[in-house]
Parts: structure tokens; C-alpha cells; sequence
């Protein structure tokens, strides 16, 4: 899909590490700042349970799942806005991605060192935040002054924008995050324009140690602040999931069940990015494969045929749709037809979550 997240974070909080877990790479870990100087992009598996029922009800060949790019981008400092740290470099690439995962580190230990010297989440936040409206205070202040110019020669639409962009200085100022606030459908076609750092939506990751239980109460200050952000966290520990990353499939599951966890934390957090990028998931199954396909939220049919090769959309007759649920709850195609909850869907039809749809075409 072209959809990429980016991790961000303080250095020695963890990053890397995620990223490596998350993508199977094998990217340097190291404990001193700037250990990763040009970004890490790898792809992550996302693992997804309803296409493994699938795979087994159809008897299907071949399984694929989603993907999710990602890039491990180097740890940001105190005065990366003004280029401290090699922080310009660093806060190109984040212009460069569409969604934002901030690494937080939420456990203590002396073997790790941290920047600041003590371990304190809400700090690291607001020092990596402040560096990213910094820039993009600086960013809207020229374009400002540009555009004060084209008011002054009589643009009228220009005088719109100059309106939005100083709206955005004031919320900046006040210390607003802008990804995950509502605007108009004419301020997203500028705030895409403007290509600021704090436009992008934000999913905050809670590095903790295997003792989660002793981290809860630095957990409890990222997610109450994650509340008045109107962003969400996921909880993982980097180092655990770095350990089960190297398993196989068949073990991995056995030591999650020895832990009473139904699930990983890089489950939760592919699930939580893909909302965040508002991903929707539609399921092609039979005999030869069964498939994963991400799609933008309110694509029609026509274009998710697209997604899977163009011939389909230029040639679409219907969509053949039922949801996974149903089949689940049915057991089997046959009996979801039985039933009457298989449907004939037209161009209008907008694919939903869990879908499972069969595209008929011509050639």
C-alpha cells in the first residue's frame, strides 16, 4: 500500500529493538546514542488469527498474510529542532512516513543508559514532542510570511489559508499535538500540503521490562496522557518479544500459553498501526490461497478489485461478500449460502472489516 510508520523516541529506549522484533531484521541494538544513523526499513508480518481459520477451513496451499512497513529512525535529543544531534537529518525522515510509533521507556535498570540520566516517560515525551513543534513552528512561521505576502497582493484564497495557518501556530504554541485532532476536508488538503511533524497520528508503545507488573504505575502516566492526546498505547516488552521473535511458530504459541497471554505484544501493535493508518482488511479464500488484503477505510469494491490486479477493476461486475463472523459462526460456506448471508454486492459497495469476497469480472 505505500503506508509506512516510523518509530521514534528518545535514544536507548528500546527502538531497535522493537524494530527488529517487529520486522526480523537485524538491525544494530546498542546501548549509547545514535546507534542507528540513516533509518532501518523492514517488513513486519502481520499476524492475523482469522487467516489462519481460513487457511484450515478451505485447506488452502498457500497463506498470506498483511505487511506493514516500518522504519527504525534514530534517537532524537533536546535540540534536534535547532540541529543538535544530527537532528535535521533525523526529522526529515520522520517528514517522510504517515504515521508516527513514539517508543517510550517505561522501565528502570542500570545496564541500559539512559540520556537524561534517570527514567521518567512524561519527560521523554515532552522533549521528543517540543522538538517536533519547534520544527514545525519554525516551518509555519515561513509560510506564514509567505503567504501574508499573496493576502497583501489580493488573494483571496491565500487569506484562507493564512487563517489555518495561524490557527495551527496557535495551537502548536499551546502545546496541541495536531495528528489526532479534526479539521475540515479543505485544512487536511493543506495540512498534507504543509507536511509538519506534528500532523501525523501517534501510537505511544510502552517499552517494559519482563516484570511488567513493576512498570504499571510509569505505564498508567503515558497512558493518562495518552487520553488527553486522544492517542492510544500499546504495551510490549521489546527484549521478550525480540526472544520469541527467534521461535517457531509451534513454540512461540506454547510459551505464550505457559505465560496466560492469548496473544503477543507485536500482534497488538500491528493491529493498533494498522487502525492507526485507518487500514481495513478484506480476506480472498479457497484451495490455492488464502489472503490478507489492507485496504484504505470506505474504498468500494471496484478499487479493492484494483488492489488485487487492475484487469479486475477496469472489468468489475459484483462483488460475492460475506463477513468472517458468519462463516465462523456457520462453519462453512455452504451453510452461510443457506442461511442467506451471502451477498451480491455492485460498485457502490464499500468493503468493510473482515470481509471475505470473491470478485467477478471481465477479462
Amino acid at each position: 500500500m505505500g503506508l509506512c510508520c516510523g518509530m521514534i523516541g528518545l535514544p536507548n529506549v528500546g527502538k531497535t529493538t522493537v524494530y527488529n522484533a517487529l520486522t526480523g531484521g537485524g538491525a544494530l541494538a546498542a546501548n549509547y546514542p545514535f546507534a542507528t544513523v540513516d533509518p532501518n526499513t523492514g517488513i513486519a508480518l502481520v499476524p492475523d488469527p482469522r487467516l489462519t481459520m481460513l487457511t484450515d477451513l478451505f485447506k488452502s496451499k498457500k497463506t498470506t498474510y498483511s505487511t506493514l512497513e516500518v522504519r527504525d529512525i534514530a534517537g532524537l535529543v533536546e535540540g534536534a529542532s535547532k540541529g543538535e544531534g544530527l537532528g535535521n537529518q533525523f526529522l526529515g525522515h520522520i517528514r517522510e512516513v504517515d504515521a508516527l510509533l513514539h517508543v517510550v521507556r517505561c522501565f528502570q535498570g542500570t545496564d541500559v543508559v539512559h540520556v537524561s540520566g534517570g527514567v521518567d516517560p512524561l519527560r521523554d515525551i515532552g522533549t521528543i514532542e517540543t522538538e517536533l513543534m519547534l520544527a514545525d513552528l519554525d516551518t509555519l512561521d515561513r509560510r506564514k510570511q509567505k503567504t501574508e505576502k499573496k493576502v497583501r497582493a489580493g488573494d483571496k484564497k491565500a487569506a484562507a489559508e493564512l487563517t489555518f495557518v495561524q490557527k495551527l501556530m496557535g495551537l502548536l504554541d499551546q502545546g496541541e499535538w495536531l495528528g489526532n485532532l479534526d479539521y475540515t476536508a479543505e485544512e487536511r488538503v493543506m495540512l498534507t500540503e504543509f507536511q509538519l511533524l506534528a500532523a501525523k497520528p501517534v501510537l505511544f508503545v510502552a517499552n517494559v521490562s519482563e516484570n511488567a507488573a513493576a512498570d504499571e504505575a510509569m505505564v498508567a502516566k503515558v497512558r493518562e496522557f495518552a487520553d488527553k492526546r486522544r492517542a492510544r498505547v500499546v504495551t510490549i516488552c521489546g527484549q521478550l518479544e525480540a526472544e520469541l521473535s527467534t521461535l517457531s511458530d509451534a513454540d512461540r504459541a506454547d510459551f505464550l500459553k505457559e505465560m496466560g497471554l492469548t496473544e503477543s505484544g507485536l500482534v497488538r501493535l500491528t493491529r493498533e498501526a494498522y487502525q492507526l493508518l485507518k487500514i481495513v482488511t478484506f480476506f480472498t479464500a479457497g484451495e490455492v490461497e488464502s489472503r490478507a488484503w489492507p485496504i484504505p477505510e470506505g474504498m468500494k469494491a471496484p478499487q479493492a478489485a484494483g488492489k488485487i490486479h487492475t484487469d479486475m477493476e477496469r472489468g468489475f461486475i459484483r462483488a460475492e461478500v460475506y463477513h468472517y463472523n458468519d462463516l465462523l459462526a456457520c462453519g462453512s460456506e455452504a451453510k452461510v449460502k443457506e442461511k442467506g448471508l451471502f451477498r451480491l454486492e455492485g460498485k457502490e459497495y464499500v468493503i468493510k472489516e473482515a470481509d471475505v469476497v470473491y470478485f467477478r469480472f471481465n477479462v
